[in-house]
């Protein structure tokens, strides 16, 4: 296992961080798959509580081919945060390149119901096999 920084962004008081790790133990190179886990922690920074409702991922290979990923929440939770309280899980994903660039964003909806997106910092997925996305 491979473990990089993290990679932060903070939109609206609401941090996201975000550390991937390449699993050598899961990556099959010479089968032109590789497999990282990255491991997200959200934390409201604001002073009202908010959930996450949505997810929306951009997951783009060395060779420049993207995949949308948008679904309800995210490892199958939508979690309340009130001020101060932070939500961390992980995930993971594979790619036929030993690079790549994960970006997206979270709908998140405040106590008022008003809905607003909240950027998640674009990662850089490297493996020993290829050249660093960047950092």
């Amino acid at each position: 296992m491979e473990k990089k920084a993290a990679y932060n962004k903070t939109t609206r008081d609401i941090e996201v961080s975000v550390t991937p790790t390449y699993l050598t133990d899961r990556s099959v190179p010479e089968d032109d798959f590789y497999v990282w886990a990255y491991r997200v922690r959200i934390k409201n920074k604001g002073a009202a509580a908010v959930t996450l409702r949505n997810r929306h991922w951009q997951i783009t290979d060395a060779d420049g081919n993207t995949e949308i990923v948008e679904g309800e929440g995210v490892v199958g939770e939508q979690p309340f945060l009130r001020p101060g309280e932070a939500y961390e899980y992980t995930s993971g994903t594979p790619l036929p390149t030993p690079s790549g660039i994960m970006v997206g964003s979270y709908e998140m909806e405040s106590e008022e119901g008003t809905f607003f997106a909240v950027d998640i910092p674009a990662f850089s997925l490297d493996s020993p096999h290829g050249t660093p996305s960047f950092h």
